[in-house]
């Protein structure tokens, strides 16, 4: 068996490789070098050192304002997406009557198209702020509130999922010895429950914490920035420095690169915290 895998390693890995490298480790590295010049086309680039850069940094191209706002939906959509989807998995594994359909509604949300529900949402939240005489483009706070919302509504369902098989695989013995030591519901939760489902919490922060800091299509359907770029993301301001404006591609790339660096640090740094806490079943 093991000279099986040997031999054939390589004609199941070559595909899958093959994809990595075109569609990812390539394309990275092509733009990296690239954000170092001033481009239209790869073959008219020119070396300009940091400049892209420091003009990523500049106020004109809103690129620290976006990442401010960013960081704000994130910080907010991690806690309030984790903190329902636990508590939504853990009365889910009650007991209860209904539970499977009580899944599969909640799940559902996950499986429509970012730019389907951002128009939704926008047509919603409009419907109620139109009886105030105002819509969720006027004031950032509208654009805000409702990108929480849609993050929440799309990512609790899925999260839910994950802490559903967490809370399953805690031992049953860990319970029932919580209970007769006299622990209370949330001495248990708390103490014994909540330890046992931290891998589970580890992958769930960790994708909500990357996809909330990726989001484009719900941004762009929702708000697309308005008003005057006040509720615009990272990715949404990177693809339209890239793609809306003409000779700032070089800013728009490097702009690429400082979040994917971002991103990648947070995320790791996340990880070591969450997984130092995990235990041993």
């Amino acid at each position: 068996m093991q000279a099986s895998l040997k031999k054939y390693f390589p004609v199941f890995v070559l595909p899958t490789l093959l994809a990595f490298l075109i569609a990812f480790l390539v394309p990275f590295v092509i733009g990296f070098a690239l954000s170092f010049a001033d481009f239209t086309t790869l073959q008219n680039a020119e070396f300009v050192g940091l400049d892209n850069y420091a003009r990523a940094f500049s106020e004109r191209e809103g690129f620290v304002a976006a990442f401010g706002f960013t960081l704000l939906v994130v910080v907010v959509s991690v806690i309030t997406v984790n903190v329902a989807a636990f508590a939504i998995a853990w009365l889910l594994t009650r007991k209860l009557r209904g539970t499977n359909f009580f899944r599969t509604v909640f799940f559902m949300p996950n499986l429509i198209g970012g730019i389907v529900l951002g128009y939704t949402w926008q047509s919603m939240i409009n419907a109620v702020l139109a009886q105030y005489g105002t819509t969720i483009v006027a004031d950032w706070k509208y654009g805000y509130l409702g990108l929480v919302m849609l993050i929440n509504w799309q990512m609790v369902g899925y999260m839910m999922i994950i802490y559903i098989a967490g809370l399953q695989n805690v031992p049953q013995e860990l319970l029932e010895a919580a209970e007769i030591d006299g622990a209370d519901r949330w001495q248990t939760l708390r103490s014994v429950t909540i330890p046992m489902v931290m891998p589970a919490i580890t992958i769930c922060v960790f994708l909500t914490l990357s996809n909330t800091f990726k989001l484009f299509d719900q941004n762009l359907a929702l708000t697309n920035g308005a008003p005057g770029g006040a509720t615009e993301m990272v990715a949404l301001n990177i693809v339209n420095t890239m793609f809306t404006r003409i000779g700032v591609e070089g800013v728009g790339q490097a702009k690429a690169v400082i979040f994917v660096v971002v991103v990648v640090v947070i995320a790791m740094f996340q990880l070591k915290i969450t997984r130092s806490r995990e235990v041993e079943a």
